[in-house]
């Protein structure tokens, strides 16, 4: 009897498996490429478009820990500011490195430490590792402060971006800026997917529904886990770097604090933990609904509005969404949009 399921294990680990949906993704990445940078706006770049980017690529780096392989973190940003003060270090004080070298490395130096902070969950599981990550979080803020050196010794700790130069071209420019986020982002999340659909993700899966079961069939636990805190600090790492030089152009240690990480976990959470697409539905609610608060309520009260408590409305609104996606829709904004597609294929037969 057919389950629906592609009949061989490489068309079931395929990227994309159907056509429309591989053209789709194509027309998608070749207008972000081309059209966007015809049409959009210095301000779309600067303040939509690359935190956009940026926060989903983060994102997803959490949900490949949290969603796929079921480890529960909150130091996603102190993984970003590692990610962020190695390349800047990089750059710094080896002459001649290629920006992407750097960045590479900076994100293999997060991913070093996500491995270390990530050691607890081989005997631990549930808040206490949750607690476990929090440290990581602490600790990176406060190194990065207390030691001078990470920063160049610059009395307020702040970093500064370096040129952004890749193989001679120059993209220092909001466009420049938007398109090297958007070739980075596009690259790690295509592997990212292939990754979680290969035995890896199977491995990671497995491990989250139920680590005894899987290692009764021979999944190494321990390696499994700590392998997910690698790729997922991996990712946290080069976002941190890119959001520190692409989108802020300079950042301190705190820039990265415990409330970026709680950003970083409601995207997941609105998004849909568990998926690929997720993380970036999720950044995308993020970044769009204080604008949509600001811009409704100038319209409606003509900008007497004070900022706070717009601010204070935003973080209402938050709260209300997260208690509502983890009560009603823990798959999140994706699920819904996966069942209104479903729906759609159906239609009219499903009335």
């Amino acid at each position: 009897m057919s389950l629906g399921l592609p009949a061989t294990y490489g068309a079931q680990t395929r990227l994309i498996r159907r056509p429309a949906d591989r053209w789709a993704l194509v027309a998608l990445i070749a207008g972000a490429f081309v059209v966007v940078p015809q049409i959009a706006t210095d301000y779309w770049f600067s303040a939509i478009l690359i935190p956009f980017l940026v926060l989903g690529l983060v994102g997803l780096g959490l949900n490949l820990l949290t969603g796929y392989a079921g480890q529960l973190s909150i130091g996603s940003a102190a993984f970003m500011a590692i990610g962020a003060f190695a390349t800047y270090n990089f750059e710094l004080r080896v002459p001649g490195l290629p920006l992407l070298v750097s960045l590479g490395l900076g994100g293999l130096t997060a991913a070093a430490a996500g491995v270390v902070f990530g050691l607890p969950s081989l005997r631990i599981k549930g808040f206490y590792l949750i607690v476990s990550t929090l440290a990581a979080q602490f600790f990176v803020t406060w190194a990065l402060t207390k030691f001078g050196w990470f920063s160049n010794h610059d009395a307020s700790g702040v970093i500064s971006a370096p040129r952004l130069v890749v193989a001679g071209l120059d993209f220092g420019s909001p466009a420049g800026r938007y398109q090297l986020t958007l070739a980075i982002v596009v690259v790690l999340t295509l592997a990212a997917a292939q990754l979680v659909r290969g035995d890896v993700g199977r491995r990671w899966i497995a491990v989250r529904d139920l680590d005894t079961a899987a290692a009764v069939i021979g999944i190494p636990i321990g390696r499994t886990k700590l392998l997910a805190f690698a790729v997922s600090s991996f990712y946290c790492g080069v976002g941190g770097a890119l959001w520190a030089f692409a989108y802020l152009g300079t950042v301190e240690p705190h820039g990265f604090d415990l409330t970026r990480s709680f950003q970083i976990l409601f995207i997941i959470i609105i998004g849909g933990m568990g998926s690929i697409a997720g993380a970036y539905v999720g950044a995308a609610f993020i970044v769009l609904l204080p604008l949509a608060i600001d811009h409704v309520a100038g319209a409606l009260f003509a900008g007497a509005t004070d900022p706070s408590n717009l601010q204070n409305l935003q973080k209402i609104l938050f709260g209300v969404l997260i208690i509502f996606f983890l009560v009603k829709e823990p798959d999140g904004l994706v699920r819904l949009w996966r069942d209104a597609r479903a729906r759609l294929r159906r239609w009219p037969l499903d009335t």
